[in-house]
């Protein structure tokens, strides 16, 4: 029987950082995957592909119909889909290798199988027929999670997939029907609406982007159809029905009418759930919630001694840098280290074009609590160097205590979002105040310039707009 310090369950973004660290701090680390690479969704069939295809689609919407601004006249654009498809995959081949190389250098042992709690200090692990026990002292459940059935939509894996068969389409589809406008299905949607295909969105909300700021829902829903994406709100989707190569989809509007919408591809995206099928909780009494997520304490602890939980499989949202940070506090935690986790200062980002990115809490957030805020606003149309990028189009906005003018939250939607939001993820960790960004210089011309003026946007002295 092999003896480990701690063994992570799952090898994605939270469960390989965690066991990466676990072995920086001397402990003797195994990390479990039941499939054939590590790197879990995000590395295999999220985060990582995905993005690989809204690049490449975005240079083909950009060679297709942006290059004439700029003075560059371009020919017949041809798509090569099979190739866009290969580089795609050939990224997430040399990055869930890294994963397996990162294990080697930092000692840790990568085990593949399924694995299955048998004791608190046991775990039984599956591998093509044969079955190996590893005995650890602590062990991290880090199993991530996987879409989410809609009732009445029985996904086929051909005319109706989840997201990973979405990232996989061996044609650009004609129609393709998107239920759910969330972060999956307006990337995904993006992406195939670029290389031409027809793209409707359907959503059971009133808003897309669920509980994001609802100006910037509001924003972002009036570029995405002025880019040709169609949206149907309150639309409760209740049946599918696959014939040949059409998929009908019926629908109820809020007062309970129904519709029909028919395309030749459908994609499901109406979340995620935790993926502990067959894991042996119930055995070990680790308690869950109504939606099956693990519970845990502020320190990552089960209901169980010894048995850890991080990433997708608790409460939270599931985002991949959320579980990395998660992973390292767990760990730093039982060396006794003093990790912390502020989870005002995760952010948020939608990989669309423009980018959306958010951090801290919204306009609407703050209302609801009784907080007294200001806010300060600056729009990219009156920024040299998103002129000179031809990406004019969004805001920075800034959320700041009305007494203290500590930030509280902060918006971005345009180009970049992703990589502006880091410097006010900051803020908030260290409880900046708007005027510390305000009097921070910023290179110019830059993008990083309108966060500096929607800081001083906050007390009303922006010099540029």
């Amino acid at each position: 029987m092999s003896k480990f310090d701690l063994v992570v369950i799952g090898s994605g973004p939270g469960g390989y950082i965690a066991a990466i660290r676990a072995a920086q701090l001397g402990m003797k680390v195994a990390c479990i995957e039941r499939y054939s690479t590590f790197g879990g969704t995000c590395l295999n069939v999220g985060c990582i592909p995905s993005k690989a295809m809204l690049v490449s689609s975005e240079r083909f919407e950009e060679v297709s119909h942006a290059m004439a601004v700029h003075g560059i006249e371009v020919g017949e654009v041809k798509l090569n889909l099979e190739q866009m498809l290969g580089r795609k995959s050939k990224i997430v081949d040399e990055l869930t290798k890294g994963v397996a190389f990162l294990f080697g250098k930092n000692k840790v042992e990568g085990i593949q199988g399924h694995a299955t709690l048998v004791s608190p200090t046991e775990i039984s692990v599956l591998h093509e027929g044969q079955t190996q026990t590893i005995n650890a002292d602590k062990i991290i459940i880090a199993t991530g999670s996987k879409p989410s059935p809609l009732r009445g939509v029985e996904m086929d894996k051909d005319r109706i997939v989840d997201s990973t068969g979405a990232l996989s389409f061996s044609e650009v589809p004609k129609h393709l029907i998107v239920v759910g406008a969330g972060v999956i299905g307006l990337e995904l949607g993006s992406v195939w609406l670029r290389l031409g295909a027809k793209v409707t969105v359907l959503e059971y909300g009133s808003k897309i982007l669920g509980a994001t700021d609802n100006e910037i829902s509001k924003t972002a829903q009036r570029i995405f159809k002025k880019q040709g994406m169609q949206f149907i709100l309150n639309a409760r989707v209740n049946g599918a029905n696959v014939k040949g190569d059409t998929v009908t989809l019926t629908y109820l509007d809020k007062d309970d009418v129904e519709y029909k919408v028919e395309g030749d591809r459908v994609l499901v995206a109406t979340g995620r759930r935790p993926y502990t099928h067959n894991l042996g909780l119930e055995k070990v009494g680790v308690k869950t919630n109504e939606r099956g997520m693990i519970l845990v304490d502020e320190h990552y602890k089960t209901n169980v001694a010894g048995i850890y939980a991080i990433g997708d499989v608790i409460p939270g949202p599931m985002l991949a840098h959320k579980a990395e940070e998660e992973g390292v506090v767990c760990v730093e935690r039982m060396q006794n280290i003093a990790g912390h986790m502020n989870y005002d200062a995760v952010p948020g980002i939608v990989y669309t074009f423009p980018e959306i990115a958010s951090v801290g809490k919204s306009e609407e957030e703050l209302k609801a609590a009784g907080i007294k805020f200001k806010k300060g606003k600056f729009p990219y149309a009156a920024n040299g160097r998103a002129k000179a990028l031809n990406a004019t189009e969004g805001f920075v906005k800034i959320l700041a205590d009305a007494t203290t003018d500590r930030i509280l939250g902060a918006h971005i939607i345009g180009a970049q979002a992703g990589d502006l939001i880091a410097e006010l993820a900051v803020a908030i960790e260290f409880g900046s105040a708007s005027e510390d960004i305000a009097r921070s210089s910023h290179g110019h011309p830059t993008l990083a310039e309108m966060v500096k003026e929607a800081a001083l946007a906050v007390e009303k002295r922006s010099l540029n707009s």
